[in-house]
Formats: structure tokens, sequence, C-alpha cells
């Protein structure tokens, strides 16, 4: 039977539960890590990652996830497949209940589960996911160069990615449902101003389009009303940018959360409200998402639990 108890239990994969992974198993802490419903994260659905440190050439997501997993795994980490369903942090050592039942306890915890891309929910969504369906315009607007994309959404976050995407790609259409911008007036001002940026307003996604690759989108404009008027546009990128929901719900009773759901971290540190309870990466990150900001989160968290745990002993 695998050992149920450990001096760090780490929540999550991805760059920062993996990089955490790292350190503490460097460090002789023997981590447990359980990797979650999506083992290495987000980037295991992003075909090229070109913004990441050591690959001059460039690396698929899968890859990169795979190196770090086994870096982490040739320092002693116990990887572990499986979901955590729900916590207990009322007890020292903390508890963490396992989908199969099983409870690990640690004494200390870095939560790393992430954070999900909210979808607008069309199958062609999943079909043209890394093929030209994307949710990071940081991450993938380069490889759009003078080509033409549309981002869905119509806030602060939407904004930021068409003027972003606009000093790369020829034409950005900015799809937005309702019949105004949400985001602020500066944001919108410089949204109007962008010559190749055009906002379809009172429009929404039927479906997206296309052989291998995307190649368009169905939309439909001022839907249910006398004026309702179905057209397609021909675009070779569709960014969403609706918002992201962190995965704290099993956190929830015991963390301090932010409006939206994020981890707040006290000041400087990886450190939550509960001391010996520490977060890194997207789900206490709303403003980078970005592979490397997470990996280094996963650095100080596990800088953290060393130093936590010294001062214990």
């Amino acid at each position: 039977m695998s050992e149920n108890k450990t001096k760090c239990l780490i929540i999550g994969s991805g760059p920062a539960g993996y990089t955490a992974a790292i350190y503490t198993s460097r460090a002789n802490l023997s981590p447990i890590l359980y990797e979650g419903l999506q083992p290495g994260g987000q980037l295991t659905i992003t075909t090229e990652v070109e913004n990441f440190p050591g690959y001059p050439e460039g690396v698929t997501g899968p890859q990169l996830m795979e190196d770090l997993r086994r870096q982490a795994e040739r320092f002693g980490t116990d990887m572990r497949a499986g979901l955590v369903t729900s916590v207990d942090f009322n007890k020292k050592p903390f508890e963490a209940t396992i989908e199969d039942g099983s409870v690990i306890k640690a004494d200390t915890i870095i939560i790393a589960t992430g954070a999900s891309a909210k979808y607008l929910g069309l199958p062609d969504e999943k079909k043209y996911n890394g093929l030209g369906v994307s949710a990071c315009a940081t991450c993938d607007g380069f490889f759009y160069r003078k080509k033409t994309v549309a981002v869905v959404g119509g806030g602060d976050t939407a904004c930021e990615e068409a003027l972003y995407l606009s000093n790369l790609a020829s034409k950005v259409y900015m799809i937005v449902r309702k019949d105004y911008l949400r985001a602020s007036q500066v944001m919108q001002k410089r949204v109007f101003d962008k010559e190749n940026i055009e906002v379809l307003f009172n429009t929404n996604t039927l479906g997206l389009y296309g052989e291998e690759f995307l190649e368009g989108a169905h939309l439909v404009e001022h839907k249910g009303t006398d004026k309702e008027r179905e057209f397609d546009i021909t675009i070779d990128g569709f960014f969403l940018a609706i918002g992201h929901k962190p995965n704290t719900d099993i956190f929830r009773d015991f963390i301090n959360l932010d409006e939206t759901g994020y981890i707040k971290l006290e000041g400087p540190t990886s450190a939550t409200n509960i001391p010996g309870v520490f977060a890194a990466g997207d789900v206490a990150d709303p403003r980078y998402r970005q592979a490397i900001s997470a990996a280094g989160m996963g650095c100080r968290a596990a800088l953290d639990v060393e130093k936590y745990l010294a001062e214990q002993e």
C-alpha cells in the first residue's frame, strides 16, 4: 500500500505543480503530487510553446509538461494519478480525500490546481482546440502574424487580447453579444482607435468551420429579433476572452478567495490564510496566467514550504 502521509502534498500538476515538486523533492521532502483531472494542466492542449525559456526551437505543450514531470520524478516525487475531492484544513496534519476514498495526511500543502478557461460550449471549440481555437492571445498570438483572427468577449480582458493581437494580425474581429463593451473607457478608446480592429456588436457565435484547421466562424446578429441575420467571417484564429474559472471549489470553506474565486496570497509570499497551506500558479494569479510565471510561483511555494517546516521543527 502506498504511503498516505507526507511532509508536502502538491494538489495539481502543470508548470506550478511540477516545479514545486522538483524543488521540494530536491529538498528531501519526499512530496506526493496528485495530478488531477488534466495531468500537465492547460498546456497539454496547446500545440506549440515558443515563449518558455530553454527551448530555442520551441516545444509542444505536452512535451514541455512531460519534461517537467520526468524532472520531478527523477528527484523522487511520488507522482499519482487521481483527483483530490475534498480537504480538511482544520486538522493538523491536514487531510485530503482522494476520489478512490483514500486519505492523505500532510504537514504542508501546495495548491496548484490552476484555472480553467471559460468556453462558449460549442462542439467546434473542442474540434479546433490547438488548430485555431485558443484561450490565450499572449501564448498563441505569435502564430497569427499577418492573419485574421477573432476575439470573443467585451470586457477589459477581451480588449487587451484584441489590442495585443492587433499588433500581430492583419485584422481582428471582436465578437460582442451586447450592444456595448463592458471594458473601461480607456480600453474602449484604444480598441476603437485601432484601424485593424472591427467590433461586431449584438453578435453570437453559432459554430466554427474548416477542413483540417479553423477557416471561419458562423455568426448571428441580433439573435431572436426581427433583425436577426446569419453570416460568416473568414478567420485563422478564434480567441476566447470571456474569463477563467479558478479551480478552488474544494478549498472554499477554508481558504480566503477573491470575488471571482482566486486564492488570496498573504503578502509577498505564496502563503494562504491557513499556515502551512500555500498556493502557486494560475489558481492564485488572475493577471499573468503564463507557464513561466506559474513555474516561478511553484518554486516560491516550495521554498516557502521548506522554510515553514524548518521553523516548525
